[in-house]
């Protein structure tokens, strides 16, 4: 792309409420119902020559300080003032910018609200250019990706049924969220393998658990096989994972405490995990999360993916990054479980547990106006 420049022209943000199918909960409390709908913010951005690119925020403060009030007003009053008129393709001048008008503190600075930027611009490039993801990163285009079954619930037999369910529909994968109820959670673990032994046994405390609950449920695990424990402690307790991860076999793998490639060296460092979840939101965008997981791999560490109830815009977007690392488990994009609609006119296709990825120009997804004015956050 030597000589290209596409020049940011607008920054539009939208604030959106996206109806949902069921509740969602984790150890922190829920995150979307029924009722009120899930808070998501979309990002578009405008070159000066027409050209559009589309991006996606789900903040929550179940899981991090940033609300969609805050996501809103930071792109708004202060990242887009600063980016108008820059080239878009200078990707690492952006971030630059954008970490000037809001600055890393313990963390990266409302990396959720540099996550919408980022993915757009992705979009923009490649819609600018003609080009998809995998085509901008040198990667082969995998149309294709598989999915896991979210299950969240304190209920041992509601639990049991949707892992009948999950392993009925196909699914090579579960993601069990742990720490709603923890005196039921050594049953749910029993509950789901029993029901789906040859699936690929994700458990997700979500920070639950102090490490003499972790160590101790960890031993349950062993007998049963889970395949990795993710996220037991609390997200800054590195030399705690780090013990867990000698008085278990079982695979730990840290979510919530590595939102940055810095993050990562510590855990490295202190050698505290053996897989790292891999998240656009919480890395800051596409280019934090590409970072993040070529700097594990060459740690040799096990990735996994994940998001949180993103629409198929950050899906697709979250799906084309896992192929790109070469993530082969079941990923935890888990929108089209719990969300009714979204404003995405085309983009990926669900077939339960696989979704086909749109083959066309940057993340491939077209919204549709008419949706985003329908699901505007009141």
């Amino acid at each position: 792309m030597e000589g290209l420049e596409v020049r940011i022209s607008d920054i539009t943000v939208f604030a959106l409420s996206l109806p949902m199918k069921q509740d969602f909960a984790i150890s922190g409390g829920t995150v979307g119902d029924k009722s009120r709908g899930a808070p998501h913010v979309y990002v578009r951005v405008t070159s000066d020559d027409g050209a559009e690119g589309w991006g996606e925020a789900r903040p929550s403060p179940r899981w991090s300080y940033e609300t969609p009030e805050t996501v809103a007003s930071t792109i708004d009053r202060y990242l887009k003032p600063a980016l108008l008129g820059m080239d878009a393709v200078d990707l690492q001048a952006v971030h630059s910018i954008m970490n000037r008008e809001i600055k890393p503190g313990y963390g990266s600075g409302q990396p959720i609200a540099k996550a919408a930027v980022d993915m757009a611009l992705h979009d923009l490039i490649g819609c600018a250019t003609g080009r998809r993801l995998a085509d901008m990163w040198f990667a082969g285009f995998r149309p294709g990706i598989s999915l896991s079954y979210l299950i969240s619930t304190p209920d041992p037999a509601e639990a049991e049924r949707k892992a009948s369910d999950a392993k009925r529909k196909g699914y090579r994968g579960v993601d069990v969220k742990l720490g709603l109820d923890p005196a039921a959670d050594a049953d749910i673990l029993e509950a789901v393998k029993g029901a789906a032994p040859d699936l690929f046994f994700r458990a997700d405390a979500n920070q639950a658990y102090t490490l003499q609950q972790a160590v101790k449920l960890a031993k349950r695990m062993e007998r049963l096989g889970v395949d990795v424990f993710e996220q037991p402690l609390r997200a800054n307790d590195l030399f705690g994972h780090a013990e867990l991860r000698r008085k278990t076999s079982v695979p730990v793998a840290l979510d919530e405490s590595i939102w940055t490639a810095g993050d990562l060296v510590q855990a490295i460092r202190a050698e505290a995990c053996d897989t790292v979840v891999v998240k656009v939101t919480k890395m800051g965008g596409l280019s934090g999360a590409k970072r993040c997981g070529e700097l594990a791999r060459e740690a040799g560490l096990g990735l996994l993916g994940g998001g949180l109830t993103e629409s198929r815009l950050g899906l697709a977007a979250s799906a084309h990054l896992f192929n790109c690392l070469g993530i082969t488990e079941p990923a935890d994009l888990n929108g089209p479980l719990f969300l009714e609609d979204d404003p995405v006119e085309e983009g990926p296709t669900i077939d339960e547990g696989s979704a086909t990825l749109p083959d066309r120009p940057g993340i491939g997804c077209r919204i549709s106006t008419d949706k985003l004015q329908a699901f505007f956050l009141k």
